[in-house]
């Protein structure tokens, strides 16, 4: 598991650096026009097998990780609730200051929203979870057919590029600018966005997080070899059907309000069974990749730290902060960035966790969850299975 969400993270960072480093994607408006073929070649292709597809996984891995959150505080005695209501309380706030001094795009604050539907549901029967976490997807999907329905009979759209143009102009010079108007920048982008968290995020989040406890409650993916069947069902129903809508999702994605609102309908249906297919086939290959789990393995211990680090070096780069290179990047370098960003993590999180038990970040969470000071570093892999990392 720590392994998946560390190849879950690199998918993230891949999505994330294009709105990191572009004003346009991050105001929610279209694309700026390219000025290559091959600028066109890699947008089309992250946003065809990347994009919205990595934070399902991540959400999914956030279900089934409260599942060994419940069974650990069960197996210590330990009265659930108030511990992880304080816990979600630290991710609330960690998110806030994310989402005001990093990226207004921060997923953490859904999660500690999430987190409090999943306590109440966590009593709650695997079929029925899983029948819930359908009921909102399809319930999402509608919601996107009827916006496309208000577009197709008399949404008016006129004056959309010009718009698009000034707000991104706009965007960029506040975003190279000094802290105060960055922080300004992003809170204006938050006003925007906040209705799109609350209607569509968070409940696409919340289904598959449904899913992963589910999941966690009977205990699949505790001997993986005894579902090769079942993985093998969702790596041809993922590939199929999730690339297909993929596709229509990324021929909606720079067209009108309408082509668009009708291609992340079929996205919300599809993108989950295309998440699935990569988590089924990384699940099947990781046995007979023993390294690549173990570097994997590492920054996925640490993922929350990752994440935010992520935002911290893209934010140096791309802002005032550092660089100001925002709409300066190509889409192929963002995407060589991203990886050799992640290839420094990997790094980083190996030789942190030769000391340390847990990410700077995690260590933080932790006491804010338990309101004493987590116990004392130790070397990585010393006793420390995936399970008991996920689990604390």
């Amino acid at each position: 598991m720590d392994a998946l969400r560390g190849f879950s993270l690199l998918g993230i960072l891949v999505v994330n650096i294009a709105f990191l480093a572009s004003g346009y994607r991050m105001a929610g408006m279209a694309e700026p026009a390219f000025q290559s073929s091959l600028d066109w070649s890699v947008r089309w292709i992250v946003t065809m097998l990347v994009e919205n597809k990595f934070y399902l996984l991540f959400s999914f891995l956030f279900g089934y990780s409260f599942t060994l959150q419940v069974d650990s505080a069960e197996r210590q005695g330990r009265p659930f609730g108030p511990m992880f209501l304080r816990r979600l309380a630290g991710l609330l706030l960690i998110g806030l200051a994310h989402s005001v001094l990093l990226f207004p795009g921060d997923i953490l604050t859904t999660y500690a929203a999430v987190g409090l539907a999943l306590l109440i549901f966590r009593k709650i029967k695997p079929k029925t979870a899983v029948v819930l976490a359908v009921m909102l997807t399809a319930m999402l999907a509608l919601g996107f057919v009827m916006l496309a329905l208000l577009a197709m009979f008399g949404l008016d759209t006129a004056g959309t590029v010009a718009d698009t143009a000034t707000e991104a102009a706009k965007s960029d010079t506040a975003l190279v600018a000094s802290v105060w108007q960055i922080v300004s920048e992003h809170l204006r982008k938050l006003s925007l966005i906040i209705l799109f968290r609350v209607f569509f995020q968070g409940p696409a989040v919340l289904a598959a997080c449904l899913i992963g406890l589910a999941v966690g409650k009977l205990g699949v993916l505790r001997n993986i070899s005894a579902h090769t069947r079942t993985l093998r069902t969702l790596q041809w129903v993922g590939f199929t059907i999730g690339l297909g809508g993929a596709f229509v999702y990324t021929l909606s994605a720079w067209q009108g309000a309408m082509h668009k609102f009708w291609g992340e309908a079929v996205d919300l249906v599809t993108a989950p069974l295309l998440a699935a297919a990569y988590a089924a086939t990384f699940l099947r290959l990781l046995p007979y990749m023993p390294r690549v789990a173990r570097v994997l393995a590492a920054p996925g211990r640490m993922a929350l730290s990752n994440y935010l680090a992520q935002s911290l070096i893209c934010s140096l780069i791309f802002t005032g902060y550092g660089l100001a290179l925002v709409d300066r990047v190509s889409p192929l370098l963002e995407v060589l960035m991203a990886i050799g960003i992640f290839i420094v993590q990997v790094i980083y999180s190996h030789w942190w966790l030769k000391s340390h038990r847990y990410g700077p970040v995690e260590w933080l969470l932790r006491f804010l969850t338990y309101w004493r000071r987590p116990t004392p570093s130790r070397a990585f892999g010393a006793g420390h299975s995936s399970t008991a990392a996920l689990s604390e």
